[in-house]
């Protein structure tokens, strides 16, 4: 840890979680929060036809109430979360409206009370056992990897299921402009500058966008200096909710990953101190306040944890100084609207690192639990888990569809708890 007045002066210094930063410094860091999060945050209500900034300004809501509740020792961000888009697409071509699919969010978000409730009063045991390190360190590593192909889609490199099959050599020109700009700024640049490589890789592939004829600013013409949140009421219907509360399971798993990947990178059990519980209950009473009026479910962002390990910046201050702008642009149509205007392949040039970043943390998962892979339930765990994960296999029930993360993490369980029953058995043939 060192004096924040004096910011990553060398590679093996950090900025603390609880550690408050001077604020022309922490500033630029928020932004640089603000930008991470921006594409994918904003993409989730565009899909969902619903008005950007209003969603911005419960992000920003969620994020300030998620560090209370934390008691501000859990550097997160909350956005928009992306395990809700088939549900709430299938109740569109069912006729409901979205004030209807809200009431679904608020039982989402009433469902991670409920389960902080109960890791509140019977601890973390049983979490431990249910994602042994060999499991959680594997969906780690897939949570990364997974969006691997969303970054090479937004980067220019049509792989991850883009519409068009060519590369797109202008997209590509920018992204690796903007990628290798940030690549740059983290080994060569010393100080203060090293700290917001994505900052300036975000300006840098800005400018070269609009250079390259990407940048259109007749939507900042066009928009209101101020505007007001759009709040509706959520609606509540038993069908649109049944259909939405099974996308919570996967966005639970999907926190408790993110949680870990957290702690392994600031070098705390954050698990422990301030609690899981608090964790989710921060995240289930945000997304109920967004449910309720107007906004989308929201989920702790992958993208602003791999800011985290790329500056090594952990102070919470900065990530409630993001929240604090989203806030804040959720009145401003003018600001809102000129962020809007980032091209995609700058936004992919920086993925390409931040979702790696996200992979590696599951890596050193492996490293520093010792996970013992000449054991067999290690071997099982982590190789099968990669294999469900990354393969494309999905498991369609109703309306819901699990793949990726989420499918890795219910077979994650099913085989821990498998292996925990054998164990009460006395029929494995290696001790635990």
């Amino acid at each position: 840890m060192i004096n924040s007045d004096k910011i990553l002066d060398n590679e093996n210094q950090f900025v603390d979680v609880t550690e408050k930063i001077p604020l022309m410094r922490a500033i630029p860091l928020s932004i640089q929060h603000l930008f991470a999060m921006f594409g994918s945050s904003v993409l989730v209500p565009l899909i969902f036809k619903v008005d950007p900034t209003t969603v911005l300004f419960f992000n920003g809501i969620g994020t300030l109430l998620y560090a209370f509740i934390t008691q501000k020792k859990i550097p997160a961000y909350l956005g928009s979360s992306f395990a809700f888009i088939a549900p709430v697409l299938s109740l569109y071509s069912q006729g409901y409206d979205f004030q209807t699919i809200q009431g679904g969010f608020v039982f989402v978000g009433i469902a991670f009370t409920a389960i902080a409730i109960i890791v509140g009063y019977t601890g973390m045991g049983w979490v431990n056992k249910l994602f042994p390190p060999a499991a959680m360190g594997s969906i780690i590593t897939i949570i990364g990897l997974e969006l691997a192909s969303n970054a090479a889609d937004m980067a220019g490199f049509p792989v991850g299921g883009s519409n068009t099959q060519t590369l797109n050599v202008t997209w590509v020109i920018v992204s690796m402009v903007t990628l290798i700009t940030v690549i740059l700024c983290n080994v060569l640049l010393k100080g203060f500058l090293k700290v917001i490589p994505i900052l300036i890789g975000i300006v840098v592939g800005y400018i070269t966008s609009y250079f390259m004829g990407l940048v259109d600013f007749s939507t900042v013409n066009n928009a209101s200096f101020f505007v007001v949140p759009n709040i509706k009421l959520a609606h509540f219907d038993m069908n649109a909710i049944l259909t939405i509360l099974p996308a919570a399971f996967v966005v639970i798993a999907e926190h408790v990953g993110h949680l870990k990947v957290t702690s392994s990178i600031v070098g705390k059990d954050l698990a422990t101190d301030p609690g899981l519980h608090r964790s989710l209950l921060g995240d289930g009473l945000s997304t109920i306040i967004s449910g309720m009026f107007g906004s989308v479910p929201t989920t702790t962002y992958g993208e602003n944890i791999g800011v985290l390990a790329l500056t090594k910046v952990y102070s919470v201050y900065v990530i409630s100084g993001a929240g604090l702008v989203s806030i804040i642009l959720g009145f401003s149509g003018k600001i809102s609207a000129l962020i809007s205007t980032i091209p995609t392949p700058v936004i992919g040039g920086v993925s390409i690192l931040l979702f790696g970043t996200i992979a590696t943390s599951g890596l050193r998962t492996f490293i520093e639990e010792k996970v013992d892979f000449s054991k067999s339930r290690n071997l099982i765990l982590a190789s099968i888990i990669f294999v469900v994960g990354m393969s494309g296999i999905k498991l369609t029930l109703g309306n819901l569809e699990l793949k990726g993360m989420g499918l890795a993490t219910i077979v994650a369980i099913v085989l821990s708890l498998s292996f925990m029953i054998f164990d009460k058995l006395g029929i494995m043939n290696e001790e635990e």
